[in-house]
C-alpha cells in the first residue's frame, strides 16, 4: 500500500518519488506508471520503465503541492521531493491491457514520403519528407506507378475478435463509420494498384467495388473458401493498365490433410498502357496467410503455393520472369525464417520448430519440428516452389503387366529431387520497408491493437539487378527489375498509441496502409 498522505487526482493518485521507490522497488515499475504517450484528464506527461532505470529521478511534476504547469519539461528538472502520478488501472484478466491505455488523446497521425536516392541495395539513402507527393511520370523510356497494400479489417472478424479492440470507442468500430474513412484514405493516396486484404464479400459487392469503380479502378476479388466471407482484392486503374490474366489461388486442398485452412491468394498479369512503346508486363500478387503462430508448416506451404502460381504467371518465353510485386498480410515478422525465405530465396528448415517459422512465437517448448518434406508429393509443388510436371511411368510390357487402360489411370509425380530440407525460389525480391528506424533502431509497426503492435504487412518487389549469374540447369532469374522511388513512412508503436492505437477516429483499420512508388525502365 502507498503511504497515507498520497493525494487523489480524479481516479488516480500522486505520491512522493521516494515513497514510490520504497513501495515499488521490487515490482516492475511500469505496472505503477502510465503508458507513454497517453493522457487522462490531468494535463501532464506519463513515464514508462523503458525511458529510465530505477536509479533515475523523474522530472518535477508537482512541487510543494503546486500543479505542474510546463509541457516542455527536461530531465534536468529533478527533485527528491518530486511527486509521481500513479495510474489506478484495473487488469480484468491476465494479458488484458491497462485501462489507462484506452480512450486517450485523439488526433491524426503524421506520415510522410521517404524518397530513395540510390537504388543500389547497399547504398540506399532516405531523403526524408519533401512535403510533396512524388508524382508518377510516364515517358517513352520509363513507366512509373504506385502500389498500396492495405488490410482493411473485415467487420465480421472485428466483431468475432472484439477483445482486440477494447481500447476503442464503440462508434469508431461500426462499419458505417469505418468505410468512409477507408475510402477517404484510398482517395487521398490515389494509388495505381490496390492490394486489399480482409475484404468482406457483402461489403465488397454493395459498397467497396462500386466506390472504387467510380474512382476509375477495375476490381478483381477472391473470397476465402471457408465460412468466413472475406477475401483478397486487387484493383487497378483503367488508365494505367490492361488486364491480361486473373489467377486465383486456393490454399485449401481436400486431398492434402495439412492444407485444411481457407486462406487464398490472387495473382494478376497487367500490361502498362504506354503510347508508342512496347511495354513489358507486370505480375501483381496479393495474399493473406494463416494467422496461427504455431502452424508455420501451413504458412510455408501456403507461401510455396503462391510462389508456384507467380512463377507460372510471370514466366516469359525467354526463360526469365517479368517484374513482380507481391503484397499482403503474411502474418510473419521481419527476420523470421518465412520472411528471410522470401528475401533470400532459400531456407534450410531442418530442425526448425513450426512455431518459429513466422517469428510470432517466443518459445518453441513443446512444439514439433517441421517434417521433411513439409508438404506431400501429391500437392504437385517442388522444393523450388514451382509446379511439377505429371507424366506416365515408363514400364516395359510383359504378360503379367497391367493393362494399358490401368496404366492410363496411373499418374505419378516425376522429380529428380531427393528428400531435402532446402526450400528455394527463383525471384530476386526486396522489401519496400526496412522495418526499423535507422536513427533509433525502433521497430516500424504495420498493425496495432489491444494485444500487440508489430509488422506483418509487406510489399515485396523484383529488385533491379545489374547482372544475374546463370548456372547450368537452373531457371533464369529476372534481369532488370523495378526501381523503388519512394515509400510512405511507417510509425512506431508509441506513435500509434498517441492516437489511441488502431482503429481510431481517423484510421479505421487495425492495420496501416503501405504505399510505394516504382519505376519500370522500358
Amino acid at each position: 500500500m502507498l503511504p497515507h498522505h498520497q493525494k487523489s487526482l480524479a481516479r488516480d493518485w500522486t505520491t512522493p518519488w521516494e515513497n514510490l521507490q520504497r513501495c515499488c522497488w521490487n515490482r516492475h515499475i511500469s505496472s505503477c506508471m502510465r503508458w507513454p504517450g497517453h493522457y487522462s484528464r490531468a494535463p501532464y506527461p506519463y513515464f514508462s520503465s523503458r525511458h529510465f532505470s530505477l536509479n533515475w529521478r523523474p522530472p518535477c511534476l508537482f512541487e510543494s503541492r503546486t500543479p505542474f504547469q510546463y509541457w516542455n519539461w527536461r530531465p534536468d528538472n529533478l527533485s527528491q521531493t518530486s511527486l509521481i502520478h500513479l495510474s489506478s488501472y484495473i487488469m480484468n484478466s491476465e494479458g488484458d491491457e491497462p485501462s489507462s491505455k484506452r480512450r486517450k488523446h485523439q488526433g491524426t497521425i503524421q506520415r510522410h514520403w521517404e524518397y530513395i536516392c540510390n537504388h543500389n541495395k547497399d547504398k540506399t539513402k532516405i531523403l526524408g519528407d519533401k512535403n510533396v507527393d512524388p508524382k508518377c511520370e510516364d515517358s517513352d523510356n520509363k513507366f512509373d506507378f504506385s502500389v498500396m497494400s492495405y488490410n482493411i479489417l473485415s467487420q465480421d472478424l472485428l466483431e468475432d475478435n472484439s477483445h482486440l479492440y477494447r481500447h476503442c470507442r464503440r462508434p469508431v468500430l461500426h462499419w458505417s463509420f469505418r468505410f468512409p474513412n477507408i475510402l477517404k484514405e484510398i482517395k487521398h493516396f490515389d494509388a495505381d494498384v490496390l492490394c486489399l486484404q480482409e475484404v468482406q464479400e457483402d461489403h465488397y459487392g454493395a459498397e467497396i467495388r462500386p466506390s472504387l469503380e467510380s474512382l476509375g479502378y477495375h476490381c478483381e476479388y477472391k473470397m476465402r473458401t471457408g465460412r468466413k466471407p472475406d477475401g483478397c482484392a486487387i484493383c487497378f486503374k483503367h488508365s494505367k493498365f490492361s488486364l491480361l490474366s486473373v489467377n486465383p489461388v486456393e490454399f485449401y486442398r481436400r486431398d492434402v490433410p495439412l492444407l485444411d485452412r481457407d486462406n487464398v491468394g490472387l495473382v494478376l498479369l497487367l500490361q502498362p498502357k504506354i503510347p508508342n512503346a512496347a511495354s513489358p508486363v507486370i505480375c501483381v500478387a496479393n495474399t493473406h496467410l494463416l494467422y496461427n503462430p504455431r502452424r508455420g508448416d501451413i504458412k510455408l506451404t501456403q507461401l510455396a503455393m503462391l510462389l508456384a502460381e507467380i512463377s507460372s504467371v510471370a514466366h516469359q518465353k525467354d526463360g526469365s520472369f517479368c517484374p513482380i510485386v507481391m503484397c499482403g498480410d503474411f502474418n510473419s515478422v521481419p527476420g523470421s525464417p518465412l520472411y528471410s525465405f522470401i528475401k533470400e530465396g532459400k531456407l534450410n528448415y531442418e530442425g526448425l520448430a513450426i512455431g518459429k517459422v513466422s517469428g510470432q512465437e517466443q518459445s518453441s517448448r513443446g512444439q514439433r519440428i517441421l517434417s521433411i518434406p513439409i508438404w506431400p508429393p501429391n500437392l504437385g509443388i517442388s522444393q523450388n516452389c514451382v509446379y511439377e510436371v505429371q507424366q506416365l511411368p515408363k514400364v516395359e510390357k510383359t504378360d503379367s503387366d497391367l493393362t494399358q487402360t490401368e496404366l492410363d489411370k496411373t499418374e505419378v509425380l516425376v522429380t529428380a529431387e531427393k528428400l531435402s530440407s532446402n526450400l528455394r525460389h527463383h525471384f530476386s525480391l526486396s522489401s519496400v520497408y526496412s522495418h526499423y528506424f535507422p536513427d533509433t533502431g525502433i521497430p516500424e509497426v504495420t498493425t496495432c491493437h489491444s494485444r500487440s503492435a508489430i509488422t506483418v504487412d509487406y510489399i515485396f518487389y523484383s529488385a533491379e539487378k545489374e547482372d544475374v549469374a546463370r548456372q547450368p540447369g537452373a531457371e533464369v532469374a529476372l534481369v532488370g527489375g523495378l526501381k523503388l522511388l519512394a515509400r510512405l513512412s511507417l510509425l512506431t508503436e508509441q506513435d500509434l498509441w498517441t492516437v489511441n492505437g488502431l482503429p481510431n477516429e481517423n484510421n479505421s483499420s487495425d492495420h496501416l496502409p503501405l504505399l510505394a512508388k516504382f519505376r519500370l525502365e522500358l
